[in-house]
């Protein structure tokens, strides 16, 4: 035998065995879990991203929602890693 029949019947062979596993795999059921699946946990309900909703909602209306400026700036401060500025003391007038 020459080199170009040898070629061509490993060539053949390995096309042959491609395609039997080919076939096996597509034809092989999928394996049923064993353990029991794992319970789907819902996340907690997060203010910001509710607000954030009903702000999308809102459309153009939200530019000049006071409610919407706010989780606004709550978001972009969060995005920028800043934390946010402490509350003025309330202090009272006349003492």
């Amino acid at each position: 035998m020459d080199g170009k029949m040898l070629a061509r019947i490993g060539a053949i062979t390995f096309v042959a065995v491609a395609l039997t596993v080919t076939a096996i795999e597509l034809t092989r059921k999928d394996d049923a879990p064993t353990s029991s699946p794992m319970p789907q946990h819902r996340p907690a309900t997060n203010p910001l991203r509710d607000a954030q909703r009903r702000c999308q909602q809102l459309g153009q209306a939200a530019a000049n929602d006071t409610e919407c400026l706010h989780v606004w700036a709550e978001t972009r401060d969060r995005f920028l890693g800043k934390t946010p500025a402490p509350a003025a003391p309330l202090t009272r007038e006349g003492r």
